[in-house]
C-alpha cells in the first residue's frame, strides 16, 4: 500500500519471568534465508537491509492511533495518507505505537499465511533439524516401532514416506507459560488455556486411531522447565525422549534462545503427529503451516477422519477424552486466533 520495502526486522524472544540473557534479538537473515524471502515473496513483501540506506538520519515517525476509537479504516486511511506528498520525500518511515505494524484484524489468515511460502531456514539451522529428527527416528527403529499413522499421503515428502514416524508435543509448562496462562485465564475467564502435565500426557495417550509404540518428542524450552519427571506416566507404548534423553543437548547449547526455538519448530513442523496448545503463538504458527501442507494436497477438514499432517490441541478436551482435532480456519478474516489463541480449532 506505502510502495516502500520493509527494513529487515530483527526477532526477539516473548518472555514472561524476565529472563532477560534470552531475549537477545537475533538479525531476521540469521534465521531465514534473505535473498530466498525476496525471490519467494516478490510482488507481495519485500525486505531492505539498514546498509542499503542512502540517508539514515531522514527519518518521518508515524504515531499510530490505539485504543477502541482507532478503527481499521482510520489505521488504512492513514496508511494511504503518508505515502504521498510530502511524506513520500522522506527515505525511511517509522511506524510507532502500540501494535506498530497494523492491527491484528487487519490481515485474513490466508493473506498472512503468504508469508510462510517465503521463510525458509538458514541452511546451519535446517542441518541442525535434521541431526534431530534423525536422532528422533533412530530411536523409533531401536525400539522396533511400526507404527504408521496415515495411509493416504500421496506426497513423497508425507508422513507416510517417513523411515519412522514420530509424535512432536510442544509441552508448555515451563515457569514463564504457567506465569502467562494463568493471567490469560482470568482475562478470558475461561479455563481452557493451562494445562498440566499429567492432563497433556493423558490426552496425547488417548489420541485415536495411534498406533504404537511409537516416539514421543518432547519440545520445551529446558532453561525455563521446573519439572525433571516429563518423561514417567505415559502411557505403554509412548516412549517419550526429551533433548538429554535423546541425546542432542550439545546440538541445542552451541545457540542462543531463538535458534533452539527455531530447531524445535521445524522438528514439530515435520512430526507425523503435532500436539499443542492453541493458546501458545508457536503452537498455533505450526498448526497453520500443517495446515497449509494439508490444503497443498487436496484435504480440507481434519475433522472425523485420519489425515495427513494431524494437529491437535491438548488444552482442548476431544474424542475419547484425547486431545481436540486442529485445523487453522483460513477462512477467519482476523489474526487474532493465532497472535492471542483461541478455543475453537476448526473441530
Amino acid at each position: 500500500m506505502m510502495k516502500r520495502t520493509l527494513l529487515m526486522p530483527s526477532l526477539s524472544a516473548s518472555l514472561f519471568y524476565k529472563e532477560i540473557d534470552l531475549l537477545q534479538p537475533i538479525s531476521f537473515d540469521k534465521v531465514f534465508q534473505f535473498e530466498r524471502f525476496n525471490s519467494l515473496c516478490n510482488g507481495f513483501v519485500r525486505l531492505g537491509r539498514y546498509s542499503d540506506l542512502s540517508n539514515r538520519t531522514q527519518v518521518f515517525e508515524l504515531q499510530k492511533g490505539s485504543g477502541r476509537k482507532w478503527t481499521i479504516e482510520r489505521d488504512l486511511d492513514q496508511l494511504r495518507e503518508f505515502s504521498k506528498e510530502p511524506y513520500d520525500g522522506y527515505e525511511v518511515i517509522r511506524i510507532l505505537g502500540k501494535n506498530p505494524f497494523l492491527w491484528h484484524d487487519h490481515w485474513p489468515v490466508k493473506d498472512y499465511a503468504k508469508v510462510f511460502d517465503c521463510l525458509v531456514l538458514v541452511e546451519e539451522i535446517s542441518k541442525e533439524a535434521d541431526k534431530v529428527v534423525s536422532k528422533i527416528r533412530e530411536m523409533g527403529r531401536r525400539v522396533g516401532s511400526k507404527a504408521v499413522f496415515s495411509q493416504n499421503a500421496s506426497n513423497s515428502e508425507g508422513p507416510s514416506s517417513l523411515p519412522m514416524p514420530y509424535i512432536a508435543v510442544h509441552m508448555r509448562i515451563e515457569k514463564d507459560w504457567m506465569i502467562h496462562c494463568k493471567k490469560l485465564e482470568q482475562r478470558f475467564n475461561i479455563s481452557q488455556i493451562c494445562s498440566s502435565k499429567e492432563e497433556i500426557i493423558g490426552r496425547v495417550g488417548n489420541i485415536a486411531g495411534l498406533k504404537t509404540p511409537m516416539v514421543v518428542y518432547l519440545a520445551v524450552a529446558d532453561s525455563l522447565l521446573e519439572d525433571n519427571s516429563i518423561l514417567n506416566g505415559w502411557k505403554e507404548g509412548l516412549l517419550p525422549f526429551e533433548k538429554k534423553k535423546l541425546g542432542v543437548m550439545g546440538i541445542y547449547n552451541k545457540y542462543p534462545y531463538l535458534f533452539q526455538s527455531a530447531i524445535d519448530y521445524e522438528v514439530c513442523l515435520r512430526a507425523n503427529v503435532f500436539v499443542g496448545n492453541s493458546f501458545s503463538t508457536f503452537s498455533s504458527l505450526i498448526a497453520l503451516e500443517r495446515t497449509l501442507k494439508m490444503i497443498k494436497m487436496g484435504i480440507t477438514t481434519s475433522c472425523g477422519k485420519d489425515v495427513t499432517w494431524p494437529s491437535y490441541a491438548y488444552n482442548i478436551l476431544g474424542e475419547l477424552n484425547g486431545p481436540q482435532r486442529w485445523m487453522t480456519d483460513m477462512s477467519d478474516s482476523s489474526l487474532h486466533a493465532i497472535s492471542y489463541g483461541t478455543k475453537d480449532v476448526s473441530c
